[in-house]
């Protein structure tokens, strides 16, 4: 049975609010939200001819919605992947050593003195976890000021296990940058 454009006409009528909620539930922004529900919609008319109508019709626009929403992310993973290379390439070799001007400095000369009982410093630091994007600055003071474990953090965040260990890994690399530069290079 072919469908026509009156057929989507009332789809878009019916479902655009229940699949643009699903949306920004899964995108977390109103903008990209609405572009991935028109690109649904827009898909949906190419395929008209393809649904035969085993689901319902707002069945398979979700799962169409779903693709779309896959492959932005797909998309987005495989665009930060050479921002993370090159993040990594300035601090090591390509065998995974140290650049010698990149290695860590010691953070104060005097054994008796607590660098974190700097007033100076904790300026700094806070400047520097300030600057981190949020989710970073969020996973850093939840396992080292609040002293969660990487579970709970995982659940209060909403995030994966490698997710978790990620931003942590990159957040501690921007801040020892950050230090290095507000602290020791002052």
């Amino acid at each position: 049975m072919a469908k026509t454009k009156n057929d989507l006409s009332g789809w878009v009528d019916n479902y655009t609010s229940d699949l643009y909620s699903w949306a920004l539930h899964k995108v977390s922004n109103a903008e990209l939200a609405a572009d991935l529900v028109q690109d649904t919609f827009l898909a949906a008319a190419e395929k008209m001819d393809g649904f035969k109508g085993d689901s319902t019709p707002k069945t398979w626009l979700f799962s169409i919605l779903n693709h779309k929403i896959i492959d932005y992310y797909r998309k987005k993973v495989n665009q930060q992947i050479p921002h993370e290379n090159e993040s990594l390439s300035r601090f090591f070799e390509p065998e995974g050593d140290w650049q010698e001007s990149r290695k860590p400095k010691n953070w104060y000369d005097d054994e008796e003195e607590h660098l974190l009982d700097n007033h100076e410093f904790q300026a700094v630091l806070k400047k520097c976890l300030d600057a981190l994007p949020e989710k970073w600055n969020l996973c850093v003071k939840l396992k080292y000021l609040s002293e969660k474990n990487g579970e709970e953090i995982c659940q209060e965040l909403e995030i994966s296990t490698s997710n978790y260990w990620q931003i942590i890994h990159r957040a501690k690399l921007q801040l020892r940058e950050c230090v290095d530069e507000n602290w020791f290079n002052n």
